[in-house]
């Protein structure tokens, strides 16, 4: 094992955390902007504002088991499968990247590699972490 892999996992855990906690947050600052996204994004009408707050919530808990390297397969597991959802599920607005500033959703394709690549080499990903490589 290269002698830098544990940082640069290290580095990729932390910046998908911070995306991933800003993503959180603006569950709690604007749940009816929340709704919006879930409505006409994802295709999932009708949700609340306490649904927001649920969501936001259990994506908390994920992600801070996360951050921690706790339960790796479970953390890393759901950050890669979450952020999946929330990138294929945009797949039409990719098709149009000059229309309403969809460019910038390009954005979230490096960042599924990088979940990815986290999920793959989660053994490695030794500092820092709860759960040491055994």
């Amino acid at each position: 094992m290269p002698k830098n892999l544990p940082r640069v996992l290290l580095f990729l855990r932390l910046s998908i955390f911070l995306v991933m906690l800003m993503w959180v947050l603006d569950k709690f600052a604007r749940p009816t902007r929340a709704s919006f996204v879930y409505e006409n994004l994802y295709h999932i009408p009708g949700l609340t504002q306490l649904f927001s707050y649920f969501i936001g919530f259990v994506v908390l808990v994920i992600i801070i088991a996360f951050v921690f390297g706790w339960m790796k397969v479970i953390s890393y597991g759901a950050v890669f499968l979450l952020h999946a959802f929330s990138t294929l599920s945009l797949i039409p607005q990719y098709l149009k990247p000059f229309e309403y500033d969809n460019e910038l959703l390009y954005a979230a394709l490096p960042m599924l590699a990088a979940c990815y690549a986290l999920f793959t080499l989660r053994e490695y990903d030794t500092l820092y972490v709860v759960e040491k490589r055994r």
